[in-house]
């Protein structure tokens, strides 16, 4: 077909940044997933308190938070962007190799909020990247992108479990007692929530004896080829400073697309070539700025709201059931034996994973719209299902993956939907990446909260609640998405944003 052509060219033609971002994106999976299993090891490291070394958590994802709002800072020129890739990449193998050196626990929070940081700007800027490359073709693309963190997500738990410690890994008169719960505080170590750890007491001190070290220098190992592959895509720019040889970067494919427009095209392109900068996709400081508002009709402004609270309550979602299924589990009335309800969490991210991969195809052949449209019902309708089966412990497993399944590729659909609803020229990438952020990190706390005060069944009336709000406001969308203005005929046809540009043989031409 002459769609699939077009595409496969225009993925050869940018194999290596498209590779570059994906690998980058494996670097934060890696990293937002090994704190969990390995906090107990942390805990003896800095013999601190349970209450004490979950705050890290917090410190983690806070600066995400921060560092996804300032991620649009760096996406001016393509040379800020890969500079701040390749300083965020390697800022994470670095973190990983220096947790080991961190004895005092205020220490490793500041250490985890420099990755939180670094975390938040990949999360932006590869997003941006491929939405400025692909365009209307994102959408296969980004559900690539969002793979990779799911499989960083797997795999950092994987290496670090090998070396965590089987029993208390401070060594004192208490050590025995402390022991026998070890397996359960394990599990019950949830993000961002750290009042529920109140009754367990492990010793503080003592003879530190724990492993774990190694696991993260195993990371740091395995994450170094990232910020490498990222220097080799600034050296094939020409944007090292000492490998520049005063040469001129290659063409960016609008420069590119300028030049090739017919002869009686050329005083439009020259109008565009003088036309200020695109203000798409900047940071989020400079969306809201009053200047980016004037003239935008009120279905501007609705588009990127909706959409924010959209992903505000599926990666809400996502992160308050991996957070708490474990502790639902086993509770009354399911009471599921510990060791059991520990492959829930492994389960939850292992199918979004799974989902992920299985929307790279269907992504191909499907609009994002639909795949959004799938998605949100099917969250809706297992979280009933999982209401009206809450006594049912094989139900649970299989409401856990059906879950994941339906989340996994919410985030990239959503994000593909959006920008092609606002043509590329809003800050819906910078907008929907925040409040996915401040999401994952509110419902949390919410949800953490509400299961102390209600007991464990409101962990499920919570998870419906929410997923029956990301309906509501994705149903506002699509109504808001009629409203929106399209762009007329002649504004298409000289559009640098126009698909069939895009697809144009001469926009490949070096």
């Amino acid at each position: 077909m002459v769609w699939d052509e077009r595409v496969a060219a225009l993925f050869r033609r940018n194999l290596q940044p498209t590779l570059t971002y994906w690998s980058v994106f494996f670097s934060f999976g890696l990293c937002i997933a090994f704190l969990g299993p390995t906090l107990l090891d942390l805990r003896c490291q800095t013999q601190s308190s349970l209450s004490q070394i979950t705050w890290v958590f917090f410190s983690q994802q806070f600066c995400l938070l921060l560092g996804s709002c300032l991620g649009g800072v760096f996406k001016r020129t393509l040379s800020q962007s890969l500079v701040a890739l390749f300083a965020s990449s390697l800022a994470i193998s670095v973190v990983f190799a220096i947790i080991p050196l961190c004895h005092n626990v205020v220490v490793l929070a500041v250490v985890m909020a420099v990755a939180g940081l670094a975390m938040g700007c990949i999360d932006t800027i590869s997003n941006m990247q491929l939405v400025k490359i692909y365009q209307k073709d994102s959408a296969i693309f980004l559900q690539a992108l969002h793979f990779f963190v799911g499989f960083g997500a797997l795999l950092s738990p994987l290496i670090a479990d090998p070396f965590l410690s089987d029993t208390n890994c401070i060594l004192s008169n208490s050590t025995l007692n402390a022991t026998s719960n070890l397996p359960h505080i394990r599990k019950s170590l949830v993000p961002h929530h750290p009042g529920n750890l109140s009754q367990y007491e492990l010793p503080m001190k003592g003879m530190v004896v724990t492993r774990v070290s190694y696991a993260f220098w195993i990371m740091a190992l395995i994450n170094l080829p990232v910020p490498i592959a990222v220097f080799f895509l600034l050296y094939k720019e020409r944007l090292v400073p000492c490998f520049n040889n005063g040469r001129r970067p290659l063409l960016s494919a609008d420069e590119l697309a300028m030049e090739t427009q017919p002869a009686e095209k050329e005083n439009h392109s020259v109008a565009l070539q003088r036309a200020p900068p695109d203000r798409a996709h900047d940071d989020l400081f400079s969306c809201c700025q009053s200047k980016n508002f004037r003239g935008a009709p009120y279905s501007y402004f609705a588009v990127h709201v909706a959409g924010a609270l959209v992903l505000f309550m599926s990666d809400g979602i996502i992160g308050e059931y991996s957070g708490f299924v474990y502790s639902y589990a086993v509770e009354e009335p399911l009471s599921v034996v510990h060791k059991v309800a520990g492959y829930l969490p492994s389960l939850f991210w292992g199918f979004i994973t799974l989902g992920r991969l299985v929307s790279i195809p269907v992504s191909y052949r499907m609009k994002p719209a639909t795949m959004v449209t799938i998605n949100v019902v099917g969250v809706l309708a297992t979280f009933l299902l999982l209401l009206i089966f809450s006594y049912s412990v094989v139900f649970l497993f299989v409401g856990t993956a059906c879950l994941g399944l339906f989340l996994s590729s919410t985030f990239p659909s959503m994000l593909a939907y959006t920008e092609d609803i606002l043509q590329y020229k809003g800050c819906a990438t910078t907008v929907l990446v925040t409040g996915a952020a401040i999401g994952e990190m509110v419902l949390q706390l919410l949800v953490g909260s509400i299961i102390h005060d209600q007991g464990s069944y409101s962990f499920l009336v919570c998870g419906m609640i929410f997923g029956g709000l990301a309906f509501m406001f994705y149903t506002f969308l699509l109504f808001f998405h009629r409203m929106y203005p399209k762009p007329s005929s002649a504004v298409d046809a000289s559009s640098p944003d126009k698909p069939a540009m895009m697809g144009d043989p001469r926009l490949y031409q070096r």
